[in-house]
């Protein structure tokens, strides 16, 4: 065992001292020792009960015969750091998560890993570093939060940025603002529709290190606690047969999760964090590879943005292996890749079956006939840029409109906030990419404010930053290359045509190619925004949101 480094022989009887200082006993240091990566805290509604959910993964690690160790992680609530700078660190503490479980667990020569993660960079960072560390390893979310009610409406916390859209439009006075405030979250649980968070955690059962019903059952449920129990056991099981990251995060097992995200229509954000995981695990993942399975695989879910239903919707309806047993009908899963059960694909998903057709549609009558993302190319992002195309209206699935140019998106919050925006416009937001912003902010609050004012049907918005999980509309982010890097977006002016064609997988600025160069001439890369600490390393280090938003 790894850790006989740190417990075995004469030699190490120091380092068992200083074990049985925090009350371990020679019988639990004979044990495999299990290492419990444990993202709680107070500051985030999806970790604020996981310290449950890490007691009940001890509980079936002592079960199955092994020593469970608990530490912890950081993490960022994206809701609360939205719209101020706070934002600007959510993506990069995705590194420091990896890097952080990668510090601990070999430092302590941990025999194997159990990540308890919930929320939108917290899972990709422990995905990641399973996929560096190697070692048997399960991840186990604490699950997403119940949808609130209003006016016998489902609602969530999407309702709540679009309802002051609404306000600071006229269409909705403040006491109801107040009303969907109090009623939009009422569980603990990562926030309730197919936001990244949610996307993250399905992709992970997916993809086949979370057990089934990792992505889907609600927090509050018992059957959360009992798979979190459940996933304790199972990484016993991978250590004993050496079933480690790498032989379940094949090529295949990411042809699989990306199949299963476009049938989820899953957030924008899954695009940085897949390509993130695949080269940790040490496979060639692009942009292309996006486009080509969502070609084929068609839209069986809409869920919020998108949609009226929720992750307790989907969970009820028959969950990710509902959806998985759907799509291999027509072979668009590899079933014989192998998962944290032991298992394969096939063998998990064999008595699958949906429960609920209005939920999760039969592949011969789909929400649409390709998948949830499309990732568009042209001479505005000639590395390309990605939009959920299912969240958009049939009317801007083609658009063309005069653009309307921001440095910043408290620039562009103030415009739309502030009725500057008219119907037609393509709103750009700029140097908010991985190097620019720095940190590549998620912008939820003016995507949010458009859709409350009714415009989400007629403007579309275009940046080198990010769009929230919880977006819907024309909103189409991660151009590549960033303006910051001296891309196309970055000499666009007031003005200029936009033409998007998400069919034809299309983005073009309609200016003449002797304009873009003499433009490109005279740009001048503008003064960091953030000059010390540690989102100036990572500006500095951090690749384009077209190759994942790494750092190397």
């Amino acid at each position: 065992m790894r850790s006989d480094s740190v417990k075995s022989g004469v030699e190490r009887s120091p380092h068992r001292s200083l074990f049985k200082a925090m009350g371990y006993t020679d019988e639990e240091l004979r044990r495999p020792l299990i290492g419990i990566a444990n993202s709680a805290n107070d500051i985030i509604p999806g970790h604020v009960e996981l310290d449950r959910i890490v007691n009940a993964v001890k509980t079936g690690v002592y079960m199955a015969g092994g020593t469970p160790i608990v530490f912890g992680t950081i993490g960022i609530c994206d809701g609360i750091a939205m719209n101020h700078i706070g934002m600007k660190y959510s993506l990069g503490s995705r590194e420091l998560i990896a890097d952080s479980i990668e510090v601990m667990a070999v430092a302590h020569a941990f025999d194997a890993m159990v990540m308890v993660t919930n929320c939108d960079k917290i899972v990709p960072g422990m995905l990641m570093a399973a996929a560096r560390l190697n070692l048997p390893s399960v991840v186990v979310s604490g699950g997403p939060m119940l949808a609130g009610t209003h006016q016998g409406k489902e609602i969530d916390l999407v309702s709540v940025f679009e309802a002051v859209g609404a306000v600071r439009s006229g269409r909705m006075d403040e006491a109801e603002l107040s009303d969907i405030e109090d009623s939009a979250c009422p569980t603990c649980g990562s926030c309730a529709g197919m936001f990244t968070a949610n996307s993250m955690n399905c992709l992970t059962e997916a993809i086949g290190m979370g057990l089934p019903g990792n992505g889907t059952i609600p927090a509050v449920m018992a059957a959360r606690t009992r798979l979190a129990k459940e996933a304790g056991m199972k990484v016993m099981m991978l250590l004993k047969k050496r079933i480690t990251p790498k032989k379940i995060m094949t090529e295949k097992a990411f042809a699989n999760a990306m199949a299963v995200d476009m049938a989820l229509g899953c957030s924008t954000n899954t695009v940085l964090h897949l390509m993130a995981i695949a080269e940790e695990a040490g496979i060639r993942l692009d942009l292309d590879a996006f486009n080509r399975v969502s070609a084929k695989t068609p839209h069986l879910c809409s869920l919020s943005p998108a949609g009226k239903h929720h992750i307790q919707d989907l969970d009820q309806a028959g969950g990710v292996s509902a959806v998985m047993k759907e799509i291999s009908r027509k072979r668009l899963i590899h079933t014989n890749c192998l998962t944290v059960t032991g298992q394969t694909v096939k063998e998990n998903i064999k008595r699958s079956l949906i429960r609920d057709k209005s939920v999760i549609r039969p592949l011969e009558r789909p929400y649409h006939k390709q998948g949830g993302l499309a990732i568009l190319f042209g001479n505005l992002a000639p590395s390309g840029c990605v939009v959920k195309q299912s969240a958009v209206v049939r009317d801007m699935l083609r658009h063309e409109g005069p653009a309307c140019v921001f440095d910043s998106e408290e620039e562009a919050t103030s415009a739309i906030m502030g009725g500057k925006i008219k119907k037609g416009d393509v709103v750009i937001i700029r140097y908010e990419g991985p190097r620019g912003g720095p940190g590549m902010r998620e912008m939820l609050v003016p995507t949010s404010a458009i859709a409350g004012m009714g415009l989400d049907a007629d403007v579309a918005l275009i940046t080198d930053g990010r769009f929230s999980g919880g977006t819907r509309g024309a909103a189409i982010g991660h151009v590549s290359a960033e303006a910051m890097e001296g891309g196309p977006i970055a000499i666009v002016q007031n003005g200029d045509r936009i033409a998007i064609d998400i069919p034809k997988r299309r983005i073009t600025l309609k200016v003449p190619d002797k304009e873009i160069e003499a433009r490109l001439s005279k740009w001048r890369r503008p003064r960091a925004k953030i000059s010390k600490g540690y989102m100036a390393r990572y500006a500095r280090m951090v690749s384009s949101g077209g190759e994942g938003a790494v750092v190397r």
